[in-house]
């Protein structure tokens, strides 16, 4: 199999590269590397069933051909992470509405029908206020704090996008909400919580919860996370549905937090932040972030088979042996 990879060189992209790999499938992965890194793909630069490419979505003048080559595409290229949406909100929107509707576009007018994984997120319930979020549930955004919301806008945008050419030219189109993934390759530098209570757990240092801590998250592991989208995107009753990808086990953010810290047998205290001290302007957030997951599966049989304190134990793990002077890399 042919699979075309946008943003492969960042966290989730990477995971679908080396599983792709892995299956002995034709990996081709295009990213700017503005969010990704190279050192994700560099263990499979080399391998003759790979290529790279260092470009952007908006303006990448192989695209045309790199669809028309592919079996299969996972369009995962976006502008991600709280911090980066709050400071640059125009590159967001440029970035994560026009790319994906670019690579759409291309698949119609090149005339060949590949299967199309389309990354969206959870964020797109906004502040519904539902325990848990099913596909069919309302989107609700307040009217105040327009850039706090101007990833999901894009990304709900992408969605209607990917429906559209749906249903008026028949393209193979899956739409993956994605709930909150972590896991090995993932960084901290946007205000994801994962490797930053890991990073700090393990340096014994102070770590910092925002808000309250209350609020709850669903955490699923990265190598569930691409398990699921290619179930989907090799099922054919998936086909043009929207479908929410994650694990439903729920948990509050400081408890988290001290998870982390068990695990880790640290001697780190708790911190906590406001939003405002966190990211330089008014921040609202939601309680909860749980999916429902009937609907994924009913379609695929999809179940979790990491449970969180395993992928912290592995993420401990995997930060330790970072540490060691003249280390070895760590795949995975």
């Amino acid at each position: 199999m042919h699979v075309l990879i946008t943003g492969g060189a960042g966290f989730i992209g990477s995971h679908l590269a080396e599983y792709h790999i892995a299956r002995n499938d034709n990996v081709h992965v295009v990213d700017n590397l503005n969010t990704g890194s190279y050192d994700n793909i560099k263990p499979l630069i080399g391998n003759t069933s790979f290529r790279f490419d260092e470009a952007d979505i908006l303006t990448w003048t192989g695209l045309d051909k790199a669809v028309g080559w592919a079996d299969r595409i996972y369009h995962m290229a976006a502008v991600v992470g709280v911090k980066k949406v709050l400071e640059d909100p125009v590159n967001v929107m440029a970035t994560n509405i026009a790319g994906s509707e670019r690579v759409m576009r291309a698949m119609h007018q090149g005339g060949w029908n590949p299967q199309l994984i389309l990354a969206s997120s959870s964020e797109v319930y906004g502040f519904n206020n539902k325990s848990s979020f099913a596909e069919t549930d309302d989107v609700v955004f307040h009217s105040g704090s327009r850039l706090r919301w101007c990833y999901a806008v894009t990304k709900l945008a992408d969605e209607s996008f990917g429906y559209a050419y749906a249903q008026k030219y028949g393209l193979n189109i899956v739409i993956a909400r994605l709930f909150n993934t972590i896991g090995p390759r993932q960084v901290g530098q946007y205000g994801m919580v994962a490797p930053n209570f890991v990073r700090q757990a393990v340096s014994d240092q102070m770590i910092t919860v925002y808000g309250d801590g209350t609020q709850t998250r669903s955490f699923c592991d990265v190598r569930d996370t691409v398990r699921a989208l290619d179930l989907l995107a090799s099922t054919p009753a998936a086909r043009g549905e929207i479908v929410n990808v994650g694990n439903d086990h729920e948990i509050a953010i400081k408890e988290f937090a001290q998870l982390v810290v068990q695990r880790a047998q640290s001697t780190s205290s708790i911190q906590f932040q406001s939003y405002k001290e966190a990211y330089g302007v008014a921040f609202e957030d939601v309680s909860h972030r749980r999916p429902v997951l009937t609907k994924l599966r009913a379609l695929t049989g999809f179940e979790p088979e990491w449970q969180l304190v395993d992928t912290i134990d592995d993420l401990i793990q995997r930060e330790r042996y970072l540490r060691i002077p003249a280390r070895k890399t760590i795949t995975g």
